[in-house]
């Protein structure tokens, strides 16, 4: 069961770019590609907690501002030879609104962030 709350417009969201979201303690990075895709992540890099929403979003990845670690933005995965993801969202998108599945994220089995 998905337990969507609404969280900004989408127009709130610069194409090529995040806002950032707080639910709770944390800090959750809504990214819009120029196709007008829209992804969520953890706000924090799975290489030193870097602030996603700050890195350049290209294509549907973004590229950490600390680094330079590049992560998928459907999935969280960091990009080869770069391992680890951040936990994603699930967005929906409904009349221009956007709203996110807090309960829903997904930290990959196989990923760890590496400190």
């Amino acid at each position: 069961m998905n337990n969507w709350t609404d969280v900004l417009d989408v127009n709130d969201i610069p194409p090529l770019g995040a806002r950032v979201v707080r639910h709770g303690s944390l800090d959750i990075a809504v990214f819009r590609t120029d196709g007008d895709e829209i992804f969520a992540l953890e706000d924090r890099c799975p290489h030193k907690g870097g602030p996603l929403s700050q890195g350049i979003v290209h294509g549907r990845k973004v590229t950490c501002p600390m680094h330079g670690w590049n992560v998928e933005l459907d999935s969280g995965q960091a990009v080869a030879p770069d391992q680890g993801c951040a936990r994603e969202f699930p967005v929906r998108v409904e009349n221009g609104r956007v709203s996110l599945d807090f309960a829903g994220s997904v930290q990959r089995p196989a990923c760890s962030c590496s400190d």
